[in-house]
């Protein structure tokens, strides 16, 4: 169905409410609107982590509510997944609470964030509009690399980052204690996975590294897992997510190999997988997956 039969896709606001998943560990779900994020909120006895804060100003100031009220009086902690303005440009509602996350990703802040601001404002009026008085801002604390242990008071929380796959600089949260995952946009829920594929201004996606990133998490046994986007289900969901980057990247590898360039090879895949998962939304990225396997393997062959 085109998208004028389905009308325009919502306004990227966020209108979920808190469902706690374990005990003191909530999710804000997307609902499934496109550009809002799934967010978290850790609870400890002296602090709780707000992991995303959605995009703009005003999606950021519902989080910060939200937030506010499940923690009461303790003091809030943020962190976010990776640099995409739907996970993170609404930052500027928690400028009194300590932000941190991985330097990798700050680093990308800098060198993206503001075109990557310039480009959200491009997606249609309802999306400038939740971008109107964008502030970036920057982490109050970093860490390099590995694994950083944050305590909530009764419970801690470790801030892994992955590095290169998704972005250059993917971090994911986990909750050991009641092996909860936060996955940023390392997996998706019945979404085909967002290949940010913009040569030649930004090339950073590693969709091999990116399968080894979810052998990575599967190997944490998580028992909730928390997509970017979607539905929040177990270790099946990451599973799902994998198995379409294996197949994506066989079956354009099978297409180079038999001559296809990378446009036809996208066009011939993105039927197969649009037919192998109908129930999927987002289709428009199995190309750009197909383009940056394609081009990996050519540069492969040079």
């Amino acid at each position: 169905m085109d998208e004028d039969a389905q009308g325009p896709p919502p306004a990227p606001i966020v209108n979920g409410t808190p469902r706690e998943l374990a005990d003191g560990v909530f999710v804000i779900p997307d609902g499934r609107v496109p550009l809002v994020p799934n967010v978290g909120v850790v609870v400890g006895d002296d602090r709780a982590l707000v992991v995303d804060t959605a995009m703009g100003p005003a999606n950021g100031a519902r989080i910060r509510a939200f937030a506010d009220e499940l923690a009461g009086p303790r003091r809030l902690v943020v962190t976010i997944t990776h640099f995409h303005p739907e996970h993170g440009f609404g930052a500027q509602a928690f400028g009194d609470t300590t932000i941190v996350y991985n330097r990798a990703q700050l680093e990308e802040l800098h060198d993206k964030g503001s075109a990557y601001l310039e480009l959200f404002r491009t997606f249609g009026e309802p999306v400038a509009q939740q971008l109107e008085g964008v502030e970036l801002v920057d982490p109050d604390e970093t860490y390099d690399g590995g694994v950083q242990r944050v305590d909530l008071g009764g419970r801690h929380v470790e801030l892994q980052e992955i590095g290169r796959a998704h972005t250059r600089s993917d971090q994911v949260v986990f909750v050991p204690g009641e092996r909860v995952l936060f996955t940023g946009d390392l997996v998706e829920e019945r979404c085909f996975a967002i290949f940010p594929w913009f040569p030649p201004d930004d090339v950073d996606v590693d969709g091999e590294r990116w399968i080894v990133a979810l052998e990575r998490l599967e190997a944490l046994e998580p028992r909730i897992v928390v997509p970017g986007h979607g539905d929040v289900g177990g270790p099946e969901v990451i599973a799902a997510a994998r198995e379409y980057l294996v197949r994506l990247r066989d079956e354009t590898r099978a297409a180079a190999e038999a001559g296809l360039d990378a446009d036809a090879a996208a066009a011939q895949i993105d039927a197969s997988m649009r037919a192998l998962h109908p129930d999927w939304v987002q289709p428009e990225w199995i190309a750009f997956g197909v383009r940056h396997f394609h081009a990996a393997w050519s540069s492969q062959q040079s």
